[in-house]
């Protein structure tokens, strides 16, 4: 990766990189934790931004190290690495801080970008990387894979229990009560850009998805609020000439937000231990 002369000396071999976690929820916290507890060698946790200042503090009470709190666009100047997980309001600030910065950009509320793709020709003139962990889907590989041939079609159900799926935009706005269901109901069925459009805090999955195989208005999204299910459940069917498959897989939800799922944290630190380990595996 050529990096601009600014960002050399942090990123060369014989230093540990740099972490900035913008958004200090059930996320950045368990990734906090771990950079903090040195379980991701390689790598440091330099700074966090957060709305509620005194909490994320106070959440950081029995760290090892304290690291400052700051406002998100600045993340970028302490960060080698820049986590996002932020309102969608100020996911450009963040954003392009980290990309004209020559960061890696690790956006888990990835449904924005689809809004921002302007974003990756920057990061082709500064030498950033934005990299998208796979979160909580499985097949990415697989289907990163098929693209390279030619994909015919890919659909993802996702079912979750109706307390995760209250408030989102698109149940607000169609005025569909999800709150006493007896029976699993389909609330949405379209592309993986509207569905992330109406539902930006639960299928930011979709979008992953959608940028690995065939893009964001040829990816089919069904929504499905179930009151028989206790985890987000997403099943992925793919068609291709090189190959044919389904999978599913059932997220525990996260015990401090359940419109997220409790794998979502584990592949984040998955990520970014694959940026500084010798061996990675997978595509």
């Amino acid at each position: 990766m050529q990096l601009r002369s600014t960002r050399k000396r942090k990123m060369s071999t014989s230093s540990d990189l740099s972490v900035g976690i913008g958004g200090f929820g059930a996320i950045g916290m368990a990734v906090g934790r771990a950079l903090d507890a040195g379980e991701i060698p390689g790598m440091f946790l330099a700074a966090v931004s957060a709305n509620n200042q005194s909490a994320a503090a106070a959440r950081m009470a029995h760290y090892s190290r304290k690291v400052p709190i700051i406002e998100l666009a600045a993340l970028a100047e302490h960060s080698d690495v820049v986590i996002e997980y932020a309102p969608a309001a100020v996911f450009r600030s963040v954003a392009e801080a980290a990309v004209d910065k020559g960061c890696i950009f690790m956006p888990l509320s990835c449904g924005q970008m689809l809004d921002h793709m302007d974003l990756v020709d920057r990061a082709k003139e500064t030498g950033a990387r934005i990299v998208i962990p796979t979160g909580a889907l499985l097949g990415l590989d697989a289907v990163r894979g098929a693209a390279e041939g030619s994909i015919e079609t890919v659909t993802m159900v996702t079912r979750k229990p109706p307390g995760g799926l209250a408030g989102a935009p698109h149940l607000v706005e169609n005025d569909i009560d999800v709150s006493n269901l007896s029976e699993a109901l389909l609330v949405f069925e379209g592309s993986a850009r509207n569905a992330v459009k109406g539902f930006p805090a639960n299928v930011n999955v979709a979008v992953a998805l959608s940028l690995a195989g065939i893009g964001p208005d040829r990816t089919t999204i069904q929504v499905w609020a179930d009151p028989a299910v206790t985890r987000n459940t997403h099943t992925i069917k793919v068609e291709a000439d090189s190959v044919r498959f389904e999978m599913t897989i059932e997220n525990v939800p996260s015990k401090a937000n359940p419109r997220t799922g409790a794998l979502t944290p584990l592949s984040t630190i998955a990520a970014l231990r694959g940026l500084v380990q010798p061996l990675k595996v997978g595509t």
